[in-house]
């Protein structure tokens, strides 16, 4: 088995909010989680504080659903069960660097811009577009293989 997952694995992380999308806000973290290998839900939750069973059971299930984690099922009493990321979640892995080294780059400026536009708040401002109406969804474009319904 891996080394288990550092509590703290996400304290160091200056920009909490990502200004990319890649299927929910837990999704990112998940799969950083699983990068190194299978984990069990309850090692998941240790680094991921604030999330609760039901979100993690809901974006597990969701990830599942897209294809981009595996989920093994182990006989025994309790049964023993282990999320494992995906040929295809794997793939996520390069732009997801990407995108961390951009955002570390980045952030003085991503920041001068949220305060100069009166918005310090990472998720307001990341919700915003410029494509608003009727019939068109407000947020961030996503960056997920998921399509969410209206």
């Amino acid at each position: 088995m891996s080394q288990p997952l550092d509590p703290e694995m996400f304290t160091g992380c200056s920009h909490v909010t990502s200004p990319f999308r890649i299927g929910g806000k837990w999704t990112p973290k998940i799969i950083r989680c699983l990068e190194a290998g299978p984990r069990r839900f309850s090692e998941l939750a240790v680094p991921l504080r604030g999330i609760t069973p039901k979100v993690l059971t809901e974006t597990l299930r969701s990830m599942e659903r897209d294809g981009l984690v595996t989920r093994t099922v182990h006989g025994g009493i309790p049964p023993r069960v282990d999320y494992e990321l995906s040929a295809l979640g794997r793939t996520l892995l390069a732009p997801m660097a990407a995108c961390c080294a951009w955002a570390a780059a980045h952030l003085p400026e991503l920041r001068d811009a949220r305060d100069a536009h009166g918005s310090p708040d990472p998720a307001p401002a990341l919700a915003r577009t410029h494509e608003t109406g009727p019939g068109r969804k407000t947020g961030p474009p996503s960056l997920s293989p998921n399509v969410e319904a209206s």
